[in-house]
């Protein structure tokens, strides 16, 4: 051993915090989450391993203290001869450890265990300074490709005192293609330009430590100077492209700007007709005027309804069919009705009443628990994931148990009457109200919660008010600093193809926005416009960024984040049958629907339909439900190549390709009608000239190549895609 007892009690080793023996919640446990011992891959999973079980990242200090001391017959910690205790012996690798070697004897770590398992294993003392914060430094680096550096974390104490833990420290990077982090600390920027956030981890703490790669080569200034800015956005994204040394692609063409809008404004494609109206303006500003005309289209409703399915609509069977009708049909009129976002969340978070006459309160209905509706309503109305602090402290953030339970205590008092869930059928009606008791309880003291907004304090609601009216108002209030960014980052997702935070719905520290000045002046537009969806809308499809194409430049290819370039999204399941549909010009029928009925329109993901399956819709078998699967997948080629459902429609004798065929159109009109129903565009001389030839080949059906050429553009990435 590289170290005996009696020269171990001449050894004075200061612990981070303070001078003297260390001891086990400053010096120890950061030890134990430094080397992996409570992760959960480790001893920190749901029931330990081999016997041995530790809270996962030191979240509960008691249970950790009594598994170390107290379990094991006190071999785990031996005072009576500290380095044969099972802690060090398995830790060095000296007795055999399912996890290896871990803790290197020579180093400061096995002296800080070895030194206090020999002080008696001492507790940190309650009037002992705290963890205030930690800081990293460099706190901020931009680098070159290939480049490292080295970060170092320092502690900061309550009694003033700053100690480097550095070697205590976890570290992990937010994007690692970009700038990849090493166990200490060592920072390697990667080949490509872009942002990297470094987090850097001791005890329940973390800092953020940006690193920024910019592409080589420089690029004059007045290129940026001389970009259109039509709204707040163009600047805010211009700057963030200037910062990486990135620049714009070329506008969009006006057909692809066109076929775009449509679609991401009323989920459809333009007619023809529509198409040729549009590519005629000479108008300046006709892209303005399209982008109002669109949010005026009754299509606007249901397709952005269809969005908030996903994230709502409970499984019918578990809830009933009438109460899960009645949640649809409450989302359409909200999105026809062009209700205010603040008023439609408060709506959700305090609904109150029956479900069969309020179908907001079929949320309470679906989601009973408290915990539940915790995580809901945290993730869809703030953008902040607490599931994990649910069980322990969040590890990349800084919600605790206190904050979870005492947040879940809002949904405390929610009283039901009527008929209950008795799945696979439950029909009843049920009414939700606030019941004048009724408490959340700590699931490790047993203490009763009392709620409590998160980073706020805890408030005292008395028993003739509901607390979620209280919720309601705290989330929608214009200060709360999640509500609106979230909304803003969840639309700004769906009409550029990816969230300035992405995940759309986990904003946190430790996962920061691509460009945070973009996302606080979204924000504070939409407060200042009252929460108008449609305005929001507006104001992104308005900008100059919006309309960009998304054919990379020689300094922009590499870039997935900053908006240098519009990225093409496959479209969403619902809306892709649609456009079969439309270009075809042969409805879908759905069960439970009347005739003629759209796919964004129907009020359930229980109707069968093995299109909407392949290309992602929701499963409600799910929980939650809302996962919807935007991959493109082999599934899903083969079902457009194979699709007997697919194949009835193009060759329908009622269908667009028969009537075009046996219309007196020439053969290159023919070919304009399909390209223009599928792709929106006119096609390229080259293309009109070789679908032409396929209508010449000798024997060739004016039908049969009809339907040929309508089945091959349904088989495109171009079809699939929203460019």
């Amino acid at each position: 051993m590289p170290f005996r007892l009696s020269a171990l009690c001449a050894l004075v080793l200061a612990g981070p915090a303070a001078a003297g023996p260390p001891t086990f919640e400053t010096d120890v446990q950061p030890v134990l989450t430094r080397y992996g011992c409570n992760q959960g891959a480790c001893h920190g999973k749901a029931r330990g391993q081999n016997g041995f079980q530790l809270s996962l990242l030191a979240f509960d200090h008691d249970a950790d203290y009594a598994a170390l001391t107290a379990e094991a017959r006190g071999r785990r910690v031996f005072p009576a001869s500290p380095q044969n205790s099972l802690l060090l012996t398995k830790g060095t690798g000296i007795v055999p450890h399912g996890g290896g070697k871990k803790l290197p004897p020579d180093g400061p770590e096995y002296r800080t265990l070895l030194t206090w398992i020999a002080a008696g294993a001492p507790r940190t003392p309650a009037d002992a300074p705290k963890l205030v914060r930690i800081s990293v430094t460099p706190p901020t680096k931009q680098l070159t490709f290939g480049a490292k550096v080295p970060l170092s974390v320092t502690a900061h104490w309550s009694d003033g005192r700053t100690t480097d833990v550095t070697r205590l420290a976890q570290f992990s990077s937010s994007e690692s293609v970009y700038a990849a982090v090493d166990p200490s600390g060592l920072v390697t920027a990667g080949p490509i330009p872009g942002e990297a956030a470094i987090m850097a981890r001791f005890m329940e703490r973390f800092a953020v430590a940006p690193i920024v790669i910019p592409l080589p080569g420089a690029v004059p200034a007045e290129a940026y100077d001389r970009l259109p800015r039509r709204n707040f956005i163009d600047g805010h994204v211009w700057a963030k492209l200037r910062q990486l040394g990135l620049t714009p692609s070329n506008p969009a063409g006006e057909a692809t700007f066109h076929r775009r809008a449509f679609l991401d404004v009323i989920g459809r494609l333009p007619t023809p007709d529509e198409t040729r109206a549009f590519l005629a303006d000479t108008a300046a500003d006709k892209r303005e005027k399209l982008i109002e005309r669109l949010l005026q289209r009754a299509e606007y409703a249901d397709f952005w309804a269809n969005k908030w399915t996903d994230l709502l609509r409970p499984n019918p069977y578990h809830v009933g069919i009438k109460a899960t009708y009645n949640l649809d049909q409450w989302l359409r009129r909200a999105f026809r009705e062009n209700m205010p976002y603040d008023r439609f969340a408060r709506e959700l978070i305090a609904a109150k009443g029956s479900t069969f006459t309020n179908g907001a309160v079929v949320m309470y209905r679906d989601r009973r628990d408290p915990a539940e509706l915790t995580t809901l309503v945290g993730q869809i109305f703030l953008g902040v994931r607490l599931d994990c602090a649910k069980c322990h402290h969040h590890p990349f953030e800084v919600w605790s148990q206190d904050d979870f339970y005492s947040f879940a205590s809002f949904f405390a008092r929610i009283g039901r009457k009527g008929v209950g869930i008795s799945a696979p059928i439950s029909g009843g009606e049920e009414t939700v109200f606030a019941a004048p008791a009724g408490a959340v309880k700590h699931p490790l003291t047993g203490r009763t919660m009392t709620p409590t907004p998160l980073l706020g304090k805890a408030l005292d609601i008395p028993p003739d008010q509901d607390p979620r009216d209280v919720l309601a108002a705290w989330a929608t209030a214009p200060d709360n600093p999640f509500f609106a960014k979230v909304i803003v980052n969840r639309v700004w997702a769906d009409l550029m193809g990816r969230g300035i935070v992405d995940p759309v719905d986990d904003l946190r520290a430790t996962n920061p926005p691509s460009n945070p000045e973009l996302l606080d002046a979204l924000a504070a537009d939409f407060r200042r416009n009252g929460y108008d969806l449609k305005k929001l809308i507006r104001t992104i499809t308005t900008s100059h960024v919006y309309g960009l194409s998304t054919a990379p430049n020689d300094r922009n290819a590499a870039d997935l984040r900053n908006y240098s370039r519009h990225y093409r999204q496959r479209l969403r399941a619902e809306v892709l049958l649609d456009m079969a549909s439309d270009v075809t010009g042969v409805p879908e029928a759905f069960a439970a629907m009347p005739p003629g009925s759209r796919a964004v329109e129907v009020w359930t993901a229980r109707t069968p339909n093995e299109f909407l399956d392949s290309f992602g819709r929701p499963d409600p078998n799910q929980d939650p439900p809302c996962e919807r699967t935007s991959d493109t997948t082999v599934v899903q080629a083969l079902h457009l190549m194979n699709s007997p459902n697919l194949h009835r429609k193009v060759t329908a004798d009622s269908g667009r390709a028969a009537k075009l065929a046996t219309s007196d159109k020439p053969l290159s009109a023919i070919v304009e009608e399909l390209y223009l129903l599928a792709y929106s565009r006119l096609p390229t001389d080259a293309e009109k000239a070789a679908a032409v030839r396929r209508f010449e080949r000798p024997g060739a059906s004016r039908r049969q190549a009809t339907e040929d050429l309508m089945w091959a553009l349904l088989n495109t990435p171009e079809f699939v895609f929203n460019d």
